[in-house]
């Protein structure tokens, strides 16, 4: 994307700015991530923090209800759990519902990471891939997670990037493992996937800041415009372009923006 020196620096300004504002402790009361982060075992973090990333749509005060739910009916102990379930301890999740993700959707991924995890000590590396792309970890993990059975429609609830999609839940969800920062909303415990290569979670909030400030210009929330906005992002920090996702979706959240 063209822009001229001087409105570079400006928009540079205007983010770094925002950014810092918004990547404090206090972001994490009200979002997703304080599920995740009600845990210390590496774990119990991920599982939480892919089931919660996995139902993050709607109204952000009943997504982080339902999941502090569905950790309740796991004994609060997510990684023992997917290990560890009976047939009858699944029953509890058989009348869970957000939004349409239901109970079937929440038995097959907690059946599905419990093979994966008696597999393996974590999924990191089911995203890592040798080409350093997160758009290849995100299909490949998909294609990992659907390698047996799946109940009709519970597909749609891990976006796939090669179908077009921005992908935003799991971009979300990297962004909590991989980034590594002073600040600690974002766990950082992921090492083999560079925080250089995350891209941005592209969702209407962030979007439309990014579209109004002029470094957006592809109209649809997909993977195109998520390769353009991080193109952009990469810019102003190479080393950790998400960290404006704070930014970003901040200002859409809490602030209102004229063109």
């Amino acid at each position: 994307m063209m822009m001229k020196h001087k409105a570079f620096l400006e928009l540079k300004e205007i983010l770094e700015e925002k950014a810092d504002l918004y990547n404090r402790l206090t972001f994490i009361e009200d979002d997703p991530i304080s599920i995740p982060h009600l845990f210390s075992k590496k774990e119990d973090i991920e599982i939480s923090g892919l089931l919660t990333a996995i139902i993050s749509w709607g109204q952000r005060k009943t997504l982080i209800r339902n999941a502090r739910e569905m950790m309740t009916r796991m004994d609060d102990a997510p990684h023992d759990f997917v290990l560890h379930h009976s047939e009858t301890d699944l029953r509890r999740f058989q009348h869970f519902v957000h939004r349409t993700f239901n109970g079937n959707d929440c038995q097959f991924f907690i059946r599905r990471l419990g093979e994966v995890y008696k597999k393996q000590e974590s999924i990191e590396h089911l995203f890592a891939r040798k080409s350093g792309s997160v758009f290849d970890g995100i299909v490949h993990f998909r294609q990992v997670m659907f390698d047996s059975e799946v109940p009709p429609g519970t597909s749609k609830h891990l976006a796939d990037p090669s179908a077009g999609s921005a992908a935003k839940r799991i971009n979300m969800y990297l962004r909590w493992m991989v980034r590594n920062d002073a600040r600690k909303i974002d766990f950082g415990i992921w090492k083999s996937i560079p925080m250089a290569d995350l891209m941005i979670p592209l969702d209407v909030h962030s979007g439309g800041v990014a579209r109004k400030l002029g470094i957006l210009q592809r109209k649809q929330d997909d993977w195109r415009a998520v390769e353009e906005l991080t193109g952009f992002l990469r810019q102003l920090d190479a080393a950790d372009p998400v960290r404006f996702d704070y930014a970003l979706f901040g200002m859409g959240v809490n602030e209102k923006l004229s063109r």
